[in-house]
């Protein structure tokens, strides 16, 4: 039988059967016809189950920072995934993962996952670049294994508990030079009159002239009433219904944390993002047993793995893990998981592109905990973020992003419009 025959016949008994079932629930005419569109969008150059991984590309921008991945197989189809930060100088590895790949089915996403992971235990598989790029690897799986049955991502997932995402946006007020607390409370009523509900403030500044010294993790009295007056001047302009999101950046000690947390009590944020840094949960939970202000953390942390021991000790309130770093979409979803297993909720690091953001919305969408997902204000700004992808309609609309029905992720890599962003002296696409 060839393709267009099976396909005539898969299509054929599948209306049999929503006519025979429709008959038996009162004729409803409409009945089975999402799983019968399902099958007439599959790709039928062969069945999905003869699709071969051929070959894996990538491309960087941001002097390395951000990867791009294209999965290709035998038949028309594609996927795109995507990684930062942890990503400079890996283009061989990425190379090196498609050879352990290429040649197999891509539709078993999961036993590919464990594949790569398993053969590189001695690689640096538990975290870092290696987790990273195995991160833009799964994701391109996801959106490609979604194109072949002609279905989104979170279908893949499980389906959906939401049909939009909401975003708080990081406004980057760090730009200004020496920010004062006007310049915060401007910047934050730019994003609300934007039509943003939530937004986000980084209060470590590196040249605070009230710094003891560069080293010293200790904030001295002088930065610490600077950072409350700049957060009190953006609750005073956006009142009380507004979140407020505070990012340290993990560039205190346990000392300066306790007292940056209790003195933001008054402020009532939505979270305090990473007081301290990454690596020592026990600290973590000192900080967050001693105040009613929720700390959140988990941008660096790599693997379900990582976030096991957090959530056990009550560590922290809210997880916020990076969908382009953490191990990819279905890794994703694993910890949202085992997080909601101790009531936290979900709120997930994203300085990706609007393919990552869009990979992120999938996976926020298909968990109960979902609480917030970042979107930095450049993304609005900078033309570069809308000419290094392809999608339909606008990237967000009133401070959320409308979850994409397209087969697949839903945003594709635009690989001319990003050229001339690409990382020199890197391959591009090659």
């Amino acid at each position: 039988m060839n393709p267009s025959q099976s396909s005539s016949s898969r299509r054929n008994f599948l209306r049999k059967g929503a006519l025979a079932s429709a008959l038996a629930a009162y004729a409803s005419a409409s009945y089975g016809e999402g799983l019968i569109q399902a099958v007439d969008r599959t790709p039928q150059s062969s069945k999905p189950s003869d699709l071969k991984i051929t070959d894996i590309k990538c491309g960087f921008i941001r002097g390395g920072h951000s990867l791009f991945v294209k999965v290709y197989t035998n038949q028309d189809i594609w996927g795109c995934g995507e990684a930062v930060d942890a990503t400079p100088g890996t283009y061989h590895l990425v190379k090196l993962m498609g050879q352990r790949i290429k040649g197999k089915s891509p539709l078993n996403v999961h036993r590919l996952f464990e594949d790569i992971r398993r053969s590189g235990f001695f690689e640096g598989a538990q975290s870092g670049m290696y987790i990273a790029v195995l991160t833009a690897v799964e994701s391109a799986l996801w959106d490609l294994v979604g194109k072949a049955y002609g279905m989104p991502v979170y279908q893949l997932l499980g389906g959906k508990f939401r049909d939009k995402i909401r975003v708080y946006c990081d406004t980057a007020a760090y730009r200004t030079e020496g920010p004062r607390p006007e310049d915060f409370a401007k910047s934050a009523k730019d994003a609300v009159q934007a039509g943003y509900t939530a937004v986000k403030f980084d209060i470590d500044e590196r040249n605070d002239p009230a710094k003891y010294d560069p080293y010293n993790w200790t904030a001295s009295q002088g930065e610490l009433d600077r950072m409350y007056n700049q957060i009190a001047a953006v609750r005073e302009a956006v009142g009380p219904y507004i979140d407020i999101c505070v990012d340290a950046h993990g560039r205190y000690d346990m000392t300066t944390g306790k007292r940056i947390a209790h003195m933001m009590e008054p402020l009532k944020l939505l979270f305090l993002e990473e007081p301290i840094p990454a690596e020592n949960p026990d600290a973590y939970r000192l900080i967050t047993e001693g105040t009613n202000t929720p700390i959140c953390a988990g941008e660096n942390h790599y693997l379900a793995h990582g976030f096991r021991r957090m959530l056990e000790i009550g560590a922290v309130d809210i997880v916020m893990p990076d969908l382009q770093k953490a191990g990819g979409l279905g890794e994703a979803q694993r910890i949202a998981n085992l997080a909601n297993l101790y009531y936290v909720p979900f709120a997930p690091h994203m300085v990706a592109s609007f393919l990552g953001a869009m990979a992120s919305c999938h996976v926020c969408a298909s968990v109960p905990n979902f609480l917030i997902l970042e979107w930095q204000v450049y993304f609005d700004e900078n033309p570069m973020y809308k000419e290094i992808v392809s999608f339909d309609g606008p990237m967000i609309n009133k401070g959320f992003i409308t979850l994409s029905e397209k087969p697949g992720i839903g945003v594709e890599i635009n690989e001319e419009g990003m050229r001339k962003y690409a990382t020199p002296g890197v391959p591009f696409f090659e």
